[in-house]
């Protein structure tokens, strides 16, 4: 069958789908699944992928040209959709899914499901019916919650086999535990299960963050032993208080009245994304997570934030009352318990989850420009690509910034980037010859005219990006000029103001504004802020020259040749007025070095 009657025929197959909600599966000629995806309308969704070409992604579409094949599954609701999505991912791992790039296994704390339950810390989740807690970003802080549990409570960590059968033998005896009084000795029935059960709640309720109430009951107990004149117990009881207050001391208190909620945050960088999450118990934070994910095709960053939510539910189990976002997800269930704040406690929740990806992602980024720089690189340049919409890679960019004084020493410069790193062996400067007066305007028509005109001539690299450090008056000048050349089409050209940093584009009225947290944003800001210092230190080097030509012509016996003959030797009047009188003599002679002496009212050494 040819390409085009294999597209009319999936084409047509599309037709026939049921306007339910459900999964489906993208298969290629080796009938490999290669995306899978949810949709509350079958039809509606898997259409879009055959008959909108024009509107999706160059990787989507090359995704959708392997397609030979697909399947789907109608489930009851857009829920159960997500969570088989979720599961059929996992146990398919499709090429052009999102993927969650986390290879590691975190600490879990285990409350055994047998007689006189262990608690201990494993990294393997096993479903025999013990309950686990968990998991832990820092094994530092799993230990640290057993450290606090085995000094509260009298917990076997033994392997006996303490059923009733086993204990009814009466074949064991108290070891070394039990006499130093870190075990009550349940394998000798000196520990009823029923007060071994007791603590063990009491130890769930600890993992779950619920350390109010414990604290609570411990006062009591306190005083009541306090009152009954049983002042060890009264100090036993003390010291558990203690134990727990230092804990919590190290633990982040957000607010009493903020209970039981998850936190979701996503950074977005080309085809990556990093998220963390933040889960709140009882005004504490009991959990959180930084996560990376994989975005091999064109994806909603709403969709992302489904399968962010689905994932993290799947591991810790879903238990808050409510989920605090920067943005709404794609699915309507999660999306009734979803709440963008905007001010208060929860707001100041959210920031500091994204502050955990914001630093996940540098990190990442970091070690990416370290081990694999050409990756590094390339994927700077797909999110330049992506954010500004451009057809190509931006390899080569160009960017120019303005300097003067009232008009006066008009100057400008241009700095070049290729594959996103500074090539400055091809900076330049540029004298203004044909703008009177400070008109930035018209400056940066003249320096992009001259700039890109002798390219041309010489048959040099033309950038496939311009930034113009300014508003949109300089960028329409700009524009104008190459439209002039006729480049118009073959080069992107924006603009990057100042004060909000926002971007401009010729023709669009609505300034574009990039996340601040936006690798895009940040390579543009560095391009500005290159130019703008490459700039300013050829200002200032001319402005020097000229108030020093200025002061030169004024003194009698100091003539043109002169003048140039100090000029290049010393570059400002502070440097020429702590030269030594023999070596000035060297130079102009000991006529007009006594007359230059005498001007700046220095005297002569004797």
């Amino acid at each position: 069958m040819t390409s085009n009657n294999l597209r009319d025929a999936l084409k047509e197959r599309v037709r026939m789908l049921p306007t339910l909600p459900g999964v489906y599966r993208f298969i290629n000629k080796d009938g490999i699944i290669i995306y899978i995806g949810k949709a509350k309308n079958l039809k509606s969704r898997v259409s879009q992928y055959f008959n909108s070409k024009d509107g999706l992604s160059v990787k989507t579409r090359v995704m959708v040209s392997k397609i030979c094949d697909f399947e789907h599954t109608v489930v009851e609701s857009e829920e159960d959709a997500l969570l088989l999505e979720n599961n059929l991912i996992k146990q398919n791992l499709p090429r052009y899914n999102v993927m969650l790039k986390d290879g590691k296994t975190y600490p879990w704390i285990c409350i055994r499901n047998e007689p006189f339950p262990r608690v201990y810390i494993t990294r393997r989740v096993v479903k025999d019916g013990s309950r686990y807690f968990g998991p832990y970003s820092s094994a530092q802080h799993a230990h640290n919650l057993i450290e606090l549990i085995t000094s509260l409570y009298y917990l076997r960590d033994c392997n006996l086999n303490l059923s009733d059968e086993a204990l009814s033998q009466k074949r064991y005896r108290p070891c070394l535990k039990y006499h130093i009084g870190k075990c009550k000795a349940p394998c000798d029935r000196r520990f009823t299960s029923r007060e071994y059960l007791i603590q063990t709640e009491k130890i769930e309720a600890l993992l779950k963050g619920e350390i109010s109430a414990l604290l609570r009951e411990f006062r009591e107990k306190m005083q009541m032993a306090s009152s009954e004149l049983r002042f060890e117990d009264a100090q036993q009881y003390k010291e558990k208080i203690d134990i727990i207050s230092k804990h919590n001391s190290r633990s982040l208190v957000v607010s009493q009245s903020v209970t039981n909620v998850d936190v979701f945050s996503l950074i977005f960088t080309g085809n990556m994304a990093f998220g963390n999450y933040i889960r709140v118990v009882n005004g504490y934070i009991i959990q959180s997570l930084n996560l990376e994910f994989r975005i091999p095709i064109e994806e909603s960053k709403e969709t992302i934030l489904s399968l962010f939510i689905t994932e993290i539910h799947t591991k810790f189990a879903d238990t808050s009352k409510e989920i605090i976002v920067q943005f709404l997800p794609d699915t309507e269930m999660l999306r009734k318990r979803c709440h963008i704040p905007k001010r208060g406690e929860k707001l100041e929740l959210l920031r500091l989850s994204t502050k955990n990806a914001l630093l996940l992602q540098r990190e990442k980024l970091k070690q990416e420009e370290a081990l694999r720089p050409d990756e590094h690189r390339s994927r700077l340049m797909e999110s330049i690509a992506k954010d500004l919409g451009l057809d190509n890679l931006p390899l080569h960019i160009e960017c120019f910034d303005n300097s003067n004084i009232q008009g006066e020493y008009a100057v400008a410069a241009c700095v070049v980037f290729k594959n996103g790193v500074p090539s400055k062996k091809d900076y330049r400067h540029f004298n203004i010859k044909r703008v009177t007066g400070s008109d930035d305007f018209a400056t940066m028509k003249e320096v992009i005219n001259r700039r890109y005109t002798r390219l041309i001539e010489e048959n040099g690299e033309l950038p496939s990006l311009i930034v113009v450090d300014g508003g949109r008056g300089q960028l329409n000048y700009a524009w104008d000029s190459l439209r002039e050349l006729g480049l118009e089409k073959s080069i992107k050209i924006v603009g990057i103001a100042k004060r909000l940093e926002e971007i401009i584009v010729p023709g669009d009225p609505h300034p574009l504004y990039l996340d601040k947290n936006s690798v895009t944003l940040r390579v543009l800001m560095h391009l500005r802020d290159e130019a703008h210092r490459f700039g300013i230190g050829h200002h200032r080097d001319k402005r020097s020259k000229a108030q020093i030509v200025s002061e030169l012509s004024q003194i009698p016996g100091i003539g043109v040749k002169n003048e140039e003959k100090l000029l290049k030797r010393y570059k400002s009047i502070s440097i020429l007025k702590k030269a030594d009188f023999k070596e000035v003599t060297s130079i102009i002679g000991s006529r007009a070095a006594r007359s230059l002496f005498e001007y700046f009212g220095i005297a002569e050494p004797m």
